[in-house]
């Protein structure tokens, strides 16, 4: 198994919550949230049960009928499964639990029971389909898991020394050298290529050879789609998803529905993106009105931009109706010779790493003096009762305009200012101009 972060928030929540709340992890699915659960109950449980309700037995989903009697749920439970259950040492875990919602129903009373610990995962959660007809307890503790960031990368080739150096380099304003710096952009790109999908960096790490890589991404991305029409069967769902690389493209200052999807009522189109953000395959980035550290009060629920919560899988999604041999792609981004028109590439990828970081994700458009024109910030984040402003740029930093302009309107909001790039640290005046890895620090 990889070592994850997240591993580190359930140490933490079975130290403080001791089975006073169940634990549910969200995320999208093949992001590896089984696997880390089941190591953690390996590691830190006298035993555990694993209830895979995709594949489960027709009596264990019947167990969740009746729970008037714990002592002959458990009972039960323990003999279909062949585990014993030690009080307040064992875990229980119930695995893609959306598609047994008695099952989630029935944490309320297990919690209270209080015997044993329960961590529930899984994807789509809150789809008003998978939920409509039980009660949603309210002794869940939620916690939501992203794919691998760029540390946890790092960490997957073996790699602990080159972030913490980066972030000390950060905090200092310090250079790292043009020998290091293009060392870590060459990482930078490889994760770009590869992404933080469990599956897909394993089969780099396996196979060194980026067209099996980019097979496995393409299931991921299947795999997604047929969701999205268990959800949606008139395929609007999947149009939107497989429209964001295009959408992008056009610099527009948001997603364009109608584009997409002609003839879609707003209504229906606040759904589509709701679902869509429930599956977690997608990030959201809404327009603020009012950039300030209380932008989420100033947010247009119609007026967004969406990426892929994983580059590596928006990479293949840019060209999965061509066969992997006509994407150049890969050749490219490994040699820094990524076009122009495809910056928006690294828009993708600060967005995820944003998110990562526990950030919502924010941008802003001003007309310029003429009015001929917006200028747009691709990203706004707040620091205190401030907000930092961030233009991302993949090629050329000789102009930045709408940061220039941004900043002399909203002096008084900015605590900093930053440019986030292919080129090495350094400060122009009170811009400060950093390399793309080291957004996790901002």
């Amino acid at each position: 198994m990889f070592k994850r972060k997240v591993y580190e928030k359930l140490k933490e929540w079975k130290r403080d919550r001791c089975g006073k709340t169940a634990l549910l992890i969200e995320g999208q699915r093949r992001v590896g949230k089984s696997t880390v659960v089941e190591e953690f109950a390996k590691r830190e449980y006298d035993s555990y049960i694993l209830i895979d309700f995709s594949t489960c037995s027709k009596e264990i989903r019947r167990l969740f009928e009746d729970i008037s009697d714990l002592d002959f749920f458990f009972l039960r439970l323990q003999i279909l499964t062949g585990t014993n259950l030690v009080e307040r040492k064992s875990l229980i875990i119930f695995d893609e639990v959306q598609m047994c919602p008695l099952a989630r129903q029935s944490i309320k009373s297990l919690v209270k029971d209080h015997r044993f610990d329960y961590i529930e995962t899984g994807s789509l959660i809150s789809i008003k389909k998978k939920v409509k007809d039980i009660l949603i307890p309210s002794e869940e503790q939620r916690i939501y898991m992203y794919p691998m960031d760029f540390e946890e990368f790092l960490w997957a080739l073996g790699d602990s020394v080159t972030m913490p150096l980066i972030q000390k380099a950060f905090q200092a304003n310090l250079s790292l050298g043009d020998g290091v710096h293009r060392e870590v952009m060459k990482k930078m790109r490889l994760y770009m290529l590869v992404g933080g999908m469990p599956q897909a960096v394993a089969t780099y790490l396996e196979e060194y050879n980026f067209e099996p890589v980019d097979r496995i991404k393409r299931d991921i991305l299947q795999l997604y789609e047929d969701d999205f029409y268990k959800i949606d069967s008139t395929g609007r769902l999947t149009q939107l998803f497989d429209a964001i690389p295009a959408q992008l493209n056009k610099n527009a200052s948001r997603y364009t529905v109608s584009s997409v999807v002609p003839q879609l009522r707003p209504s229906t189109s606040l759904e589509l993106i709701a679902e869509l953000m429930d599956s977690r395959t997608v990030l959201v980035s809404y327009h603020t009105s009012q950039p300030s550290s209380e932008m989420a009060s100033y947010k247009n629920l119609t007026q967004f931009k969406l990426f892929l919560s994983d580059t590596g899988l928006f990479t293949t999604l840019m060209f999965k109706n061509k066969a992997f041999t006509d994407n150049d792609l890969y050749r490219k981004l490994l040699g820094d010779k990524l076009p122009a028109n495809l910056g928006y590439l690294y828009e993708n990828l600060i967005a995820q790493c944003l998110a990562a970081a526990g950030y919502e994700l924010y941008y802003h458009t001003f007309p310029n003096k003429e009015k001929t024109k917006n200028y747009e910030i691709d990203f706004l984040i707040a620091k205190g009762n401030k907000i930092c402003p961030i233009e991302v740029k993949s090629a050329s930093i000789k102009r930045h305009a709408s940061i220039d302009a941004f900043g002399k309107k909203y002096t008084a909001q900015i605590a900093e200012k930053y440019l986030l790039g292919t080129k090495e640290q350094q400060k122009e005046q009170d811009l400060r101009i950093l390399p793309v890895y080291m957004t996790s620090f901002l």
